[in-house]
């Protein structure tokens, strides 16, 4: 089942602000408007983002244009990109809105926590689950049981290589913030086969947690050797040690968020993050 798209789900019609236009003018256009802030455009370009708190640092500047006052860049996201995607970026940086832009950084749309939890709504994640245990009978010639429960973190057997290392920052700080998305693994004799949340679970491992929540498919004949299973073999994959992290190159979903961005904000995102999640504690 493919996952839903920010250009699935985002409002193309949107209501924007000129840079030339003064701190007062768009105070008024936000009074008179449903909205806490507007995307800067200028030519189809975003240029940036403007809320109404950062209007009232200005407020003594009623004629001056945005353009002089306003913080370049913004946070932004890409149709392509998946509605989880964004939503964490939503939930990460405590956002409203992020505007969604094209290949040319041309605003083409905005998503807005309004839009996530109409996705959210219409998204079955049993319908994944029930996917992915479809295939894995089919491809496989068994069939599985779901159960849910939480499972030891040292029993898991990865099959992805590596993940990226500003992605497990952006989830250990959803963990301590309490998003909790359940794995998916298959159970076999040796421990589970990790079938889908890498990421998560290798940012539960660094923050010290010893069980994770899971969705838990058990098939009917554990000694059946699954193609994922064989695949982590051979890859020298049979514990989370085995996971290689990725440095000093973003996660492609992070790429695209902040490429409009100057690059010392961007980089300073992560490092922020870091500095929240070692400065909280999580329970086990």
């Amino acid at each position: 089942m493919p996952e839903a798209t920010v250009g699935e789900y985002m409002v193309r019609n949107v209501h924007t602000v000129s840079p030339d236009m003064t701190v007062e003018q768009v105070r008024q256009e936000i009074i008179n408007s449903n909205f806490h802030g507007f995307p800067i455009v200028e030519k189809g370009y975003l240029l940036g983002f403007v809320t109404a708190k950062e209007l009232l640092r200005h407020i003594d500047k009623p004629d001056a244009k945005i353009r002089t006052v306003m913080k370049r860049g913004t946070l932004c996201a890409i149709p392509s990109m998946s509605v989880d995607d964004a939503t964490r970026i939503l939930f990460r940086y405590g956002l409203r809105n992020l505007p969604v832009v094209d290949e040319d950084k041309k605003l083409v749309g905005i998503i807005s926590n309004i839009d996530i939890v109409r996705s959210q709504i219409e998204k079955s994640r049993p319908g994944k689950v029930m996917s992915v245990k479809n295939f894995l009978e089919q491809q496989n010639g068994v069939r599985m049981k779901v159960v849910n429960k939480d499972i030891p973190i040292d029993q898991i057997i990865p099959t992805q290589k590596e993940v990226y290392m500003d992605e497990l920052v952006g989830r250990q700080y959803e963990l301590k913030r309490g998003l909790n998305e359940p794995l998916i693994v298959v159970e076999r004799r040796s421990g589970y086969l990790l079938v889908d949340g890498h990421h998560r679970i290798m940012a539960a491992k660094k923050l010290g947690l010893r069980e994770f929540k899971a969705i838990v498919l058990i098939p009917n004949d554990l000694d059946t050797k699954f193609g994922l299973e064989k695949t982590a073999e051979r890859w020298g994959l049979h514990t989370l040690d085995d996971v290689a992290i990725i440095e000093g190159s973003k996660h492609p979903f992070m790429e695209a968020t902040t490429m409009l961005l100057p690059s010392e904000e961007a980089n300073g995102l992560n490092q922020r993050l870091m500095d929240s999640v070692n400065g909280e504690d999580v329970g086990n």
